[in-house]
């Protein structure tokens, strides 16, 4: 997409404000009789929180809403410091590291020995609702100590706990998720209505795939009306190339980053015409006098998978969020959108050019791509494989295929843009959670769980609504003006602003939002906006086109 990125045009600036009223309540008459697609408060705290939204119109077909729910400062909620709790005598596994969260006996056991230091330390059962593919119920138990008035106070205290030999965080229980507190919360919601939008949505990843930049660079360089982050991406250098989508990237309609197994992407079909969310698997061989080879990855380092889900990787070959799988035996290919150079290491590289002829074997493998042509790296086991397939001047046919949770083929148009996502959030109209099929339930670690799915955070969303509208949301999180959403608390949003199918992006500091130049939300990296694999971008129509 970054090749057909343009900018014409002016922002219309409509703007309305209103106070919502409750439940049913609040809605705001749509052009051309449609139903509003924020017509419900935000099902988050009591009912009956002030709420506020103001919408402005940003181009033909382009919708803005600001949202603000709940007080400035509820006083229920304070800092503390939660403590990392070793295994401990009691424990099932005492040499375990620390965790946020661990047995009760062990929780009981550093409750106690924080006592007798002198802290004023609880230990607090952590119970997690159920979602489409999880039970729910009791995650473990942390430990805190004290009540603040201030993140200063709290600090102090970590520090005063440090020196006693224990490490902890401070934190506000504004994050903690629970449904009596009474926020504020700031959401921010994108609508691109298909029946009068005349512009361009797609997706960008910039000048390369292994490269970061922030959603705003990415803006402004398509001179873009508005922007949101899109998928998960490799952050780690040591978990492969940073700014590697982490999961499916089709961009122009080819897939330059493969599924991982099974998890959901967004598709966007026509500029927003079409977009759907689907389950996404795929498969790709590369070809030569009649034999083949399966293909294990596209455009990432072999032997690091982002994210897991694919044959062969170790732990596992199902998907598991946020974990580097590995496979030393893989064969990958590489198109020139990767960047300069593809990845050096031990093993074996076919270089072909635009005519799919080898014209180099260089072993160690990485370096550059000829114009148009394409490579495949070989490591371990497949190296004996490619060398015996890939011969100098013969033709080695690379083809990839992207395949539906059914196992058809999905044939994307140069008019098709997919960024992955996960969990589900919706799914025809009803809530569908599904972080154990995604791979955010860790087996025996609780306490990522904890920190990525239960507590609040903050969030990107994205979704269509049944009036066939893209919607693309943003919530700040991770501090005390905006408490963030938990994921059961996402979908509860995505619903509310009348979502049919809705599916969490990344998030965290990645979390951004950019409008006519400027980034509206705040995030929450400590260094400000961080850069990011890809980005959805909205342009306006170009004459012409």
């Amino acid at each position: 997409m970054k090749k057909r990125l343009w900018a014409t045009g002016a922002v219309l600036g409509v703007l309305t404000t209103w106070a919502a009223l409750p439940p049913a309540a609040g809605a705001a008459p749509h052009p051309g009789g449609l139903p509003s697609p924020h017509r419900h408060a935000l099902p988050l705290g009591p009912a009956g929180l002030p709420e506020t939204r103001t919408t402005t119109t940003l181009q033909p077909g382009v919708t803005l809403t600001r949202i603000v729910r709940g007080n400035v400062q509820d006083p229920a909620l304070h800092w503390t410091v939660e403590v990392s709790i070793p295994g401990g005598g009691t424990s099932p596994d005492p040499d375990a590291p620390p965790t946020a969260l661990k047995d009760r006996a062990s929780a009981d056991e550093l409750t106690a020995e924080l006592r007798r230091d002198g802290f004023e330390a609880r230990a607090e059962e952590v119970r997690t609702p159920g979602t489409a593919d999880y039970r729910g119920g009791t995650l473990g138990w942390r430990v805190r100590i004290g009540t603040f008035d201030s993140q200063a106070a709290a600090t102090a205290e970590r520090t005063r706990l440090r020196a006693a030999g224990h490490t902890g965080s401070a934190l506000y229980t504004g994050w903690d998720g629970e449904t009596t507190d009474r926020g504020p919360w700031h959401v921010d919601v994108l609508t691109i209505d298909p029946r009068t939008f005349r512009g361009t949505l797609g997706a960008s990843y910039g000048p390369d795939l292994e490269g970061r930049e922030t959603t705003s660079a990415l803006s402004a360089s398509a001179t873009a009306t508005a922007a949101v982050n899109a998928g998960f991406f490799v952050l780690d250098p040591k978990a492969g190339a940073p700014g590697d989508p982490a999961g499916v990237g089709v961009y122009d309609g080819r897939l330059l980053s493969e599924p991982v197994a099974g998890r959901p992407g967004l598709v966007v079909h026509d500029n927003g015409r079409r977009t759907e969310i689907t389950r996404l698997t795929w498969r790709g061989r590369i070809t030569d006098r009649g034999s083949s080879l399966p293909l294990d990855g596209i455009n990432r380092v072999p032997g690091l998978i982002r994210n897991c889900g694919g044959a062969g990787d170790t732990p596992t070959s199902l998907p598991l969020h946020d974990v580097t799988c590995t496979d030393p035996d893989e064969l990958v290919t590489f198109t020139p959108e990767y960047g300069a150079r593809t990845p050096g290491g031990e093993g074996v590289e076919a270089v072909l050019d635009a005519h799919e002829r080898v014209v180099e074997l260089r072993s160690p493998r990485g370096g550059t791509i000829p114009p148009g042509g394409s490579s495949v790296q070989a490591t371990g086991e497949r190296v004996a494989d490619l060398t015996a397939l890939a011969q100098l001047g013969d033709r080695l046919s690379v083809s990839t295929t992207l395949l539906d949770a059914r196992g058809r083929r999905i044939s994307p148009s140069p008019r098709t843009d997919i960024v992955n996502g996960g969990p589900e959030l919706v799914r025809d109209g009803r809530i569908h959670v599904t972080p154990a099929t995604d791979g955010m339930v860790h087996p025996d670690d609780p306490s990522w769980y904890y920190g990525w799915v239960h507590k609040r955070n903050p969030r990107t969303l994205a979704g269509v609504d049944a009036a066939g509208r893209t919607v693309l949301v943003t919530a700040d999180g991770r501090g005390t003006g905006s408490l963030g959403l938990s994921i059961g608390e996402s979908a509860e949003v995505a619903k509310s602003l009348g979502l049919r199918d809705a599916v969490n992006l990344d998030g965290g500091g990645s979390t951004t939002m950019v409008a006519e130049g400027a980034v509206l939300n705040s995030p929450s990296d400590a260094a400000g906006e961080r850069p990011v694999g890809d980005a959805l971008l909205i342009l306006p129509h170009r004459h012409g086109s």
